[in-house]
């Protein structure tokens, strides 16, 4: 009975956190105590991990296309508790056996659709490329179910909240920080890893790495470029990073440093902020304001353009005046 606990145990792995896994084995141990388990069979299922292999070749080969290694860990990641839960070669893995563990996934970890969708790209991809090399005879993902999800609009600051969030920056880093973000459009993981040598103050450019090591060169309005050059003139340490905390021993910010930064100026003026809407909002005004769309793609560092699209929000202000421009005859 112990042996069978501990497979339902190792089963439920993937799907349970380590104090629930406590209370699920304490609940067993409770349920079945007395009992005496009769076998149909005398084998016993064996941990199955021939998947392993075909797992990390995918995983090799996501990573010589460019993916991050953030991206590449998170995939293995989600496979690693797929195919540790289903415990089958891939070549017997059934569409009914991954919709099973989505279902489970769902209920138990109470995860929202959107991640869900996220999950099951991840599935589709490493299944897509294991049939692509005749590792399986069938695709299993194309007979699990889509996952649907409710597209919300998430609107781009407006210009007025855009000056309450600057009038609320307490430092002159805070100032940089902000009109850096709206001007460059970059990601908040991009602005952290920036240095100093990245800017070239005499042409109003800088250097950015985006995903996958993909370069592109971004650009900063006459505003960001007077408050970078203020700021990092008032400066008194050698950190080469382009931001740093404000205190000693100053330090480059991180990522979650930065959303932090933000989310508080964004408490003090009472707006909901946070760094990637700076980035949809360069986004949004720069294509109403007349610039193309492959040019906005550029700026963002997208390879899709369907990408870009989602970031933006037309005005059906921008839509009338283009349609009394090329459409009054």
């Amino acid at each position: 009975m112990e042996q069978k606990i501990m497979e339902v145990l190792y089963r439920m792995q993937p799907i349970l956190e380590k104090d629930q896994l406590k209370n699920l084995q304490d609940t067993l141990n409770v349920v079945f105590s007395g009992c005496n388990l009769v076998k149909e069979k005398q084998e016993l299922q064996t941990i199955n991990r021939n998947w392993l292999s075909d797992m990390e070749e995918y995983l090799m080969s996501k990573a010589l296309e460019g993916k991050s290694p953030a991206t590449v860990h998170r995939y293995r990641y989600e496979l690693q508790r797929l195919l540790s839960y289903i415990n089958k070669e891939v070549k017997n893995i059934r569409p009914d056996d991954i919709s099973g563990y989505m279902r489970a996934y769902k209920r138990i970890r109470q995860v929202s659709n959107q991640t869900l969708k996220n999950v099951r790209a991840v599935y589709s991809s490493f299944f897509a490329w294991l049939r692509d090399r005749d590792r399986i005879g069938k695709n299993p993902m194309l007979l699990v179910e889509e996952i649907k999800v409710e597209v919300k609009i998430r609107k781009p600051y407006t210009d007025a909240e855009r000056e309450l969030l600057f009038r609320q920056c307490t430092s002159l880093r805070d100032k940089a920080l902000i009109e850096c973000f709206y001007s460059t459009a970059v990601r908040v993981s991009e602005l952290a890893s920036l240095d100093q040598t990245d800017i070239r103050f005499g042409i109003r450019d800088l250097t950015v790495f985006g995903k996958g090591g993909k370069e592109r060169t971004a650009y900063l309005n006459e505003k960001s470029h007077m408050y970078l050059q203020e700021y990092l003139l008032s400066r008194q340490d050698n950190n080469p990073a382009l931001f740093v905390s404000e205190k000693a021993p100053h330090q480059r910010l991180t990522k979650s440093g930065i959303e932090d930064i933000i989310r508080r100026i964004g408490k003090r003026a009472n707006i909901h902020a946070y760094p990637h809407r700076f980035r949809r909002t360069a986004a949004t005004n720069a294509l109403n304001r007349g610039m193309p769309v492959q040019e906005v793609s550029k700026l963002l560092g997208h390879s899709k353009l369907e990408t870009t699209m989602m970031y933006c929000t037309i005005e059906q202000e921008s839509v009338q005046f283009h349609h009394k421009k090329y459409l009054s005859a």
